[in-house]
């Protein structure tokens, strides 16, 4: 349950800063800083007081990369704390809304996700008193600006939190940079603001990244991603000679016609989960291309009269997807090809002993000394080359480890 007694100064700052004589006036703000500091609780807890406060019969946003996310970061807590405050609160579960009652005053609050372009048609046509955007850094920029055009009432404020992101990212150029002449209060979070985390806590979640990864979610810096994309592993840590038993299997493929296609064999033993064999072939180097039917042989040879949980398989590959769905013997699900969210994960999968390469999977094991961070361009990107069985890695640890992640990764990407 939340109480205003459990918040630090600087959340109790977000809370009332539109009250404060001396910001009252600003017109928006903005908070970042590093994940698991504070940010989102009190900022969504004050947005809904100064909407209550300032208005009544009005409309309202609450956005986020997914609607999912603002359900489970913001809402579910939310709610909770106004009801036991005396709101009463109106949470239909299959709507995309909730209206909040007190005192004579009714505003209802709608629920909405950035996740891409097309997202900005979604909030057109509505006139808002004002909009929460939540890991705004994670959302196009179309779909923020349409956002901001929509406040068009007169006293509507603007509210903003994100982790950091790449200093080149627009929203650090033209918001955080600009804060004072946006007229936008400012506030950096750090862990520890937000006094329910432990110092046992804090530490774990220090030791969960490295580089610029722990730049910006731990210290709460805008860096600039570079150098190898996984630092942390070590063939003497991370590849084995011997693969123990295993008692569950899986197989992950990124797939290509002119690039190389790599599926790669996996075997869970005693909670880790090995790569046990690979299948790696470039129509480059050898000379000539592969149709989805050899491709498909390849895969039974692979798998071999093991019993196969499922097969996870680049997105994009459509034709392949279908032709192993045709076969009729293997459980096909299409990957989940978010690539930062991915890197993180398979990263945090190798220092915590959750994955290891056997030696046998030779091109898996170059492509981890070579695969890098993109200098250019002004966003996070790897290079499109020495990149396919890290992605058929990726798909592995994103699809069939997800559980294991989410309790981390929901609250250290998703969550502020």
């Amino acid at each position: 349950m939340l109480s205003l007694e459990n918040f630090s100064e600087k959340q109790k700052t977000v809370i009332n800063w539109w009250m404060k004589s001396k910001t009252k006036d600003r017109c928006a703000i903005i908070c970042d800083g590093a994940v698991r500091s504070g940010k989102t609780v009190s900022m969504s807890v004050s947005f809904i007081l100064w909407a209550m406060s300032c208005f009544k019969g009005t409309s309202f946003a609450i956005c986020g990369k997914t609607v999912a996310s603002v359900r489970r970061n913001i809402v579910a807590d939310l709610t909770e704390y106004l009801r036991s405050c005396g709101f009463s609160v109106n949470y239909p579960i299959s709507k995309n809304y909730f209206t909040v009652k007190y005192r004579g005053r009714e505003n209802r609050f709608y629920l909405f996700g950035g996740k891409d372009e097309s997202s900005a048609s979604l909030i057109q046509g509505l006139t808002l008193g004002g909009v929460l955007l939540d890991e705004v850094a994670l959302m196009p920029r179309s779909f923020v600006e349409q956002a901001i055009a929509r406040c068009s009432l007169t006293g509507s404020r603007l509210w903003f939190n994100c982790n950091p992101d790449n200093p080149s990212h627009w929203f650090y150029t033209e918001w955080i940079k600009k804060a004072e002449e946006k007229n936008a209060l400012y506030l950096h979070f750090t862990m520890e603001d937000n006094p329910s985390l432990t110092r046992e806590i804090r530490k774990r979640y220090e030791s969960l990244y490295s580089g610029a990864f722990y730049q910006r979610f731990v210290l709460g810096r805008w860096t600039a991603l570079s150098g190898c994309v996984y630092p942390m592993f070590s063939r003497s840590v991370h590849v084995v000679d011997f693969v123990p038993d295993c008692d569950r299997f899986y197989v992950s493929c990124d797939y290509g016609t002119v690039n190389p296609s790599s599926f790669g064999l996996w075997g869970e033993s005693g909670g880790a989960w090995y790569r046990i064999d690979e299948y790696y072939y470039s129509s480059k180097r050898e000379g000539a291309q592969r149709t989805d039917e050899e491709h498909y042989e390849a895969l039974t040879r692979l798998i071999g009269g093991r019993k196969i949980e499922a097969v996870i398989v680049d997105p994009s590959a459509a034709s392949f997807i279908e032709c192993i769905r045709r076969h009729g013997r293997y459980r096909v699900i299409p990957a989940d090809n978010d690539v930062l969210s991915g890197i993180r994960r398979v990263g945090d999968a190798l220092r915590s002993g959750k994955i290891f390469i056997s030696n046998t999977c030779a091109d898996c094991i170059r492509e981890f000394e070579t695969y890098r961070w993109n200098p250019k361009g002004g966003k996070d990107a790897v290079i499109k080359e020495n990149d396919h069985a890290m992605d058929d890695l990726r798909y592995f640890v994103s699809g069939v480890l997800t559980e294991h992640f989410d309790g981390l990764f929901a609250l250290n990407v998703e969550r502020n």
